[in-house]
């Protein structure tokens, strides 16, 4: 079988945390509010599907926001995601405390995200990410863009990339076959 030269399935092979922004990643990027005052926020079940079979094969997962929502503490929760950083207005000193705590340098992390705030983390990882939709300073400066928009599957999609770089693909999923 020859190597594999794809640049980014190489940087693929290397991670061991997968970090995703919120709005615009894990969501389509809009706000609703209900005539109460609640927040409400769409997530794609698929891309929830895809965070537990990452972390099935041992990869972390944690999140990275500027905003506060009750919404992403529940959906964490719900994902058994246990590293989240919100109101995080400048997210570098939550990503350098994710690493520290993790004992992990840039290579072995990947990060998603769509807009500007996102940009030095970015600059940093080894596998930086974002969504169809993203700002086009945030589209120039990563390895990879998904096909997919934000909150519509992109998170899934980079699952499946990083685990298939990874030959972790079948284990993952093997309980459904």
């Amino acid at each position: 079988m020859p190597e594999d030269l794809n640049p980014v399935r190489q940087k693929a092979k290397s991670i061991r945390m997968l970090i995703m922004d919120v709005d615009g990643v894990l969501t389509n990027g809009q706000i609703v509010y209900a005539s109460d005052g609640q927040e409400l926020k769409h997530f794609n079940v698929r891309d929830g599907f895809g965070i537990r079979l990452i972390q099935r094969v041992g990869i972390k997962t944690a999140v990275i926001t500027a905003r506060y929502s009750n919404i992403v503490t529940l959906r964490s929760r719900e994902l058994k995601i246990n590293e989240v950083y919100q109101n995080a207005l400048k997210k570098l000193p939550a990503y350098e405390e994710i690493l520290k705590t993790h004992q992990l340098t840039d290579e072995q992390v990947a990060y998603m995200g769509d807009d500007l705030v996102d940009l030095p983390i970015l600059r940093r990882v080894g596998l930086a990410i974002t969504v169809a939709d993203a700002v086009p300073e945030v589209i120039q400066a990563v390895h990879h863009v998904t096909q997919s928009q934000g909150g519509q599957g992109a998170v899934r999609e980079v699952v499946e990339l990083i685990l298939k770089a990874q030959g972790s693909w079948q284990a993952a999923t093997a309980r459904y076959f």
